[in-house]
Order: C-alpha cells, then sequence, then structure tokens
C-alpha cells in the first residue's frame, strides 16, 4: 500500500473516535435524565481502558524499540505529554472565549434563570455549570456557542480544542508506526497492528463519556438532540488530523518511535489522572460512598478487558 493510503487509513481511525464522541448524546434521545451512576462507571471504564492500553500497549512498544540502557526518548516522550495536556489546559483558562464575560458569571446567570423556572435540582446545576473539573470550562463554552450559533465562538473554541485533543488523536497514530508489517490483522487490504486496533478502541470508549460531559450543560440550554450530537462529534474532530500527523512524524523519523510512544503514553495517562477520575468524583459525589464504587468498578472492568486482549 502506499504512504497516500496509509494515511487514508490512519485519518479514518481517527475520524471513528472522533464520531464516537457523538455517542455520548444519544442517551438523551430516549431518557431526560442520564443516571450518576452510570456516568461515574462510564468514566472508570474509560480510564481502566487507556491506562492499561498505555502501559501494556504503548510503553512496551517504546521500550521494545529502544535501545540497551536507560530508555531516554522515551521517558523524554512521556515528559512532553504531561506537558501537553498542562499547556492544552492553560490555554483554556486564558483564553477568554466570552469577550469580556467570565465563564463563572455566566454559569451563574444561567442558575439563576433555571431556578426562576423551577426545572433544576442543585445536582444538575454542578453538571451544566461545569462543576470543579479540568475540562468543565470548554464544555460550558461550547454547549453556548451551539446554543447561539456563534461561529467565532466556535472557531476560537475549535482553536483551543486542536490542542487539547490532539494526544488522543497523537495515541492512534502512533499506534499505526507498524502498519503494514508482518504480525498484524489483515482490514480492508491493509496489515493493521492489534496495538492500533486496541487504541482505536480505547479511544473511541474514552470519547463516550467525554461527548457525555458535553451534552448534559446543551441539554439543560434546550439545544435539540442532533445538535447536541453534532457538537459532541466536534469536540474530537481534531483527533483525525492529530493521528495523520503522529503517524506521518513516527514513519518519517522511526528513530523517534520511543519518543512517540512515551508522548502519547504520558498524556493518556496524565489525562486519565487529572481529568478523568476527578470528572468521575465530582459527578459521583453525591452518590453513596461519594461514586467510588462505580469507579473502581469501572476500572476493573476496563483494566480486566483491556490486559488479555493486549497479550494476545
Amino acid at each position: 500500500m502506499s504512504f497516500a493510503q496509509n494515511l487514508v487509513l490512519v485519518f479514518v481511525a481517527g475520524l471513528v473516535t472522533a464520531l464516537a464522541t457523538g455517542l455520548g448524546a444519544l442517551p438523551f434521545f430516549v431518557v431526560e435524565d442520564f443516571s450518576d451512576r452510570w456516568n461515574v462507571a462510564l468514566w472508570g471504564l474509560a480510564s481502566g481502558i487507556m491506562v492499561s492500553a498505555s502501559l501494556f500497549g504503548l510503553v512496551n512498544e517504546g521500550l521494545a524499540y529502544s535501545s540497551g540502557g536507560l530508555p531516554v526518548l522515551m521517558i523524554g516522550g512521556l515528559l512532553a505529554g504531561v506537558v501537553l495536556v498542562e499547556v492544552a489546559d492553560w490555554a483554556l483558562d486564558a483564553i477568554d472565549i466570552e469577550g469580556g464575560e467570565s465563564n463563572e458569571k455566566h454559569s451563574e446567570d444561567n442558575q439563576i434563570n433555571h431556578e426562576n423556572e423551577g426545572v433544576r435540582s442543585e445536582d444538575e446545576e454542578v453538571h451544566a455549570d461545569g462543576g470543579g473539573g479540568h475540562d468543565h470550562g470548554e464544555h460550558a463554552m461550547e454547549a453556548e456557542a451551539f446554543a447561539e450559533g456563534d461561529l467565532r465562538k466556535l472557531v476560537l473554541i475549535l482553536g483551543i480544542l486542536t490542542v487539547h485533543s490532539f494526544p488522543e488523536g497523537v495515541a492512534v497514530g502512533v499506534s499505526f508506526a507498524e502498519l503494514g508489517f508482518e504480525g498484524g490483522i489483515p482490514i480492508l487490504g491493509f496489515t493493521v497492528p492489534l496495538l492500533a486496533v486496541f487504541m482505536t478502541v480505547a479511544i473511541s470508549i474514552h470519547n463516550v463519556p467525554e461527548g457525555l460531559a458535553i451534552s448534559i450543560p446543551m441539554r439543560a440550554m434546550d439545544v435539540s438532540k442532533w445538535r447536541m450530537v453534532g457538537a459532541a462529534v466536534f469536540s474530537s474532530l481534531p483527533q483525525p488530523i492529530g493521528a495523520v500527523i503522529a503517524f506521518a512524524f513516527v514513519r518519517w523519523a522511526e528513530a523517534f518511535l520511543p519518543f512517540g510512544f512515551g508522548f502519547a503514553a504520558g498524556a493518556m495517562i496524565y489525562l486519565v489522572a487529572t481529568e478523568f477520575i476527578p470528572e468521575a468524583l465530582e459527578t459521583g459525589a453525591e452518590l453513596p460512598g461519594e461514586g467510588h464504587r462505580e469507579l473502581l468498578a469501572g476500572l476493573a472492568v476496563g483494566v480486566g478487558a483491556m490486559i488479555p486482549l493486549m497479550y494476545v
């Protein structure tokens, strides 16, 4: 297969992960509210899958490609992945999408309006206003932009999301490094690495609760269900681009493969520790046991499902 055909396949894999984000909005087609218990379990499942795929897939591959001695390049990649996630969070905090009106003020106004209508509980306010997690501001801003049809805000948000969603795309792209080599799975005429299949599935599953988190404040704003799906997919559009860039880089500079694997693993694990787990705990704060049982159950299922598959 030509290099261009390989790029198309990697782009399609990244696009699949982006489209999976839209699945997070689908529960609202059949129910008015989505149980916090299931939401916490979904975050736990995504976390278990991501950590397992990163440690037993990406890190193992990085070590395999590292020459004897200390895997300096892979360790450097791990640290670079952490830095990128922090830069993305800094960008979300630093850029004023509202054009002078703070997100906090906007959230307070929404809360007052809905309290006057008498249609929201305190628990719903926490979710719609963004809670206290790392990426809630992004969800609230995107929800408002879609509700208002504000093109300027959507373009600005897409720019931020390009940084914020890039690590997931990189993980997919790097996992395709051995595309076309022996030992892969035949798919559509391509020999696809097993790691690439698992990484694409893992990112897709991770994107489902991400899409749900985006949809919750939009439901409170009475945004149409299909617009909620579109907004969820929109949030992950940078992922196929990141996948193609990462794949092209590691195929062009094979000597940097350990760095690439480390970068993806570092970003994924750090995202789990600083965003997925806090998001789950914030969501489950009002549950019995503060949602710890649901989170641990999701983690156990995610890890238990991935470890045997990674060693097939």
